[in-house]
């Protein structure tokens, strides 16, 4: 699954764009430095039940922003993006690729 894939997943889970996930996470403080993975976790599952592996795509977001890797962009694997930046907009504002 692409990191973007993980990404329109949280979207469809939560029904809130990633964008809006990391407005909330700011307002509660959570993209201030020192904060842990963990909290950001905790706060993804116990209110939106969300598992480690698309929290972990959003702790990305919310502490280091839109750019990932260019390691699996453009390749051929299961992992691959079509971008380094990911698209936070939600996906029916996804421009077409």
């Amino acid at each position: 699954m692409s990191f973007q894939a993980y990404l329109d997943a949280v979207e469809k889970k939560t029904r809130l764009t990633p964008r809006q996930l990391i407005e909330i996470a700011r307002e509660k403080g959570l993209d201030a430095e020192g904060v842990k993975a963990g909290e950001i976790l905790a706060w993804l599952k116990d209110d939106y039940g969300l598992g480690r592996g698309h929290g972990m795509a959003m702790v990305h977001v919310i502490t280091k922003g839109p750019t990932i890797s260019g390691k699996h962009v453009g390749t051929d694997g299961s992992h691959s993006d079509e971008s380094d930046t990911l698209w936070l907009d939600g996906v029916a504002t996804k421009p077409a690729g």
